[in-house]
């Protein structure tokens, strides 16, 4: 009986050595400490720049930004101009639902739809060749 006892004692030993080493390879690691700050303001302006991409961000607005000036531009003088047609003797600005003047809010909308459309496709496009 104590052959059983002792044979029992040493695997629930090496039980609990396993799950102590267990325990130490899954506790967090302390951070490695960061790089010291640039010294100068050029070289913290510059790091500032990298750090936060802040050219790659002025891009981009610049780009949305006119790509939403050619979008609201498509909507108004190509896409609108065929519900006028559509709709003969109402300005497409004036149309009504009841008291309510919905034109400009249906451009607005078109408008919103067509850029959230390029957005989209200019993402999967970018994904498509592996770039973020």
């Amino acid at each position: 009986m104590t052959a059983d006892n002792s044979s029992s004692d040493k695997g629930s030993n090496g039980i609990l050595d396993e799950l102590r080493k267990i325990r130490e390879l899954l506790e967090p690691k302390p951070a490695p400490p960061a790089p010291p700050p640039p010294k100068g303001f050029m070289k913290e302006f510059k790091a500032f720049l990298e750090q936060y991409k802040v050219m790659g961000m002025a891009v981009a607005f610049i780009l949305g930004l006119y790509l939403g000036t050619l979008v609201q531009s498509l909507v108004i003088d190509l896409i609108m101009p065929i519900i006028d047609i559509v709709i003969p003797g109402v300005s497409w600005q004036e149309i009504r639902v009841g008291p309510f003047l919905i034109g400009s809010f249906l451009g607005a909308l078109i408008t919103f739809l067509i850029v959230a459309l390029v957005i989209f496709i200019i993402v999967k496009l970018t994904s498509k060749f592996g770039i973020k």
